[in-house]
């Protein structure tokens, strides 16, 4: 089992920044490939951004590319979300996710096997 916690959403305005952070526990961190997804009111969860067990390969969905930038300290057992130029279409709630394969190429949720309990972040004036 993988343990999974976000923290740092809140209230933000539009241009605005926010890190996300994401501690795991249970397992190895470094054994897992990490994911953020996200939840808007009325909508479906959708994919935002991986990142390998190293680090070294990311991918974004087109909607945050050149905004958001994710990361990880396997020494920290964290995995952080970076959100920058903030929009309200950004409003949602965010988890993070973690598979064991290490393959980052993939928007499907279903295959992610462990999930945080989700931070809200909110972009308004």
């Amino acid at each position: 089992q993988v343990q999974l916690v976000e923290s740092g959403g809140g209230l933000v305005q539009p241009g605005g920044s926010v890190r996300l952070s994401c501690a795991a526990s249970g397992r190895t961190f470094s054994d897992y490939t990490m994911g953020w997804f996200r939840q808007a009111p009325g909508k479906e969860r959708e994919f935002v951004a991986a990142i390998s067990r190293s680090g070294g390969t990311t991918y974004y969905a087109e909607s945050v590319k050149g905004r958001f930038t994710v990361s990880r300290d396997n020494a920290k057992n964290t995995v952080y979300l970076q959100m920058n130029s903030l929009k309200p279409e950004d409003t949602a709630v965010y988890y993070c996710a973690a598979k064991g394969d290490n393959y980052v190429y993939t928007a499907r949720d279903y295959q992610y096997t462990y999930w945080g309990q989700g931070t809200q972040v909110t972009v308004s004036s």
